[in-house]
């Protein structure tokens, strides 16, 4: 844990920002050092000291790490999304999760049919005596992907046309 490591003389970046002297004692030491001050301005300017201090009392000293990432990185999204934060990065993934689903169930419906109709052209060409042989069409150039590589293609190519969608950077509607 962090919280333990010696900490060097200079002051921590929660103290610079704020121009106070750091004491041993201080609160704010062990999780935003010096060399960070950009972290302890967002989470200050988005929060408040007076409030990440309290936060940071009334939380397990165990759990005050995970405590600092989260209110750090809910700062960095609610300066780069004030309206939505991190709910927005939330809604923006769960819309994409729903679209590749379908994707996902298109593809999978897709190969359903491909393998349907497969067996059922190697069934067809054992049966000669079938009637309605001559009424299907005929498998014997069966792409083995059904065509499906195109398809996965073209989406993907889609993909990259609309933009990645690890980019949270804009903003989501819900």
């Amino acid at each position: 844990m962090r919280g333990h490591e010696p900490r060097s003389s200079s002051s921590c970046a929660a103290c610079k920002l704020l121009k106070r002297k750091c004491t041993t004692t201080c609160i704010f030491a062990p999780y935003f050092r010096s060399d960070e001050p950009k972290k302890f301005a967002k989470v200050h300017k988005v929060f408040g000291a007076s409030n990440v201090s309290k936060i940071l009392t009334e939380v397990p000293e165990e759990q005050r790490e995970d405590t600092v990432n989260s209110l750090a990185y809910e700062a960095e999204a609610r300066l780069r999304d004030p309206v939505y934060g991190c709910i927005g990065a939330i809604a923006l993934l769960q819309r994409r999760m729903i679209e590749l689903q379908q994707d996902l169930a298109i593809a999978r419906a897709r190969l359903a049919r491909y393998t349907v109709a497969a067996s059922s052209s190697s069934s067809c060409t054992f049966q000669n005596n079938d009637p309605f042989s001559s009424m299907l069409p005929n498998f014997n150039n069966f792409d083995a992907y059904g065509g499906m590589m195109e398809s996965f293609t073209q989406n993907s190519l889609e993909l990259n046309r609309v933009g990645n969608m690890y980019d949270l950077s804009q903003i989501p509607y819900i």
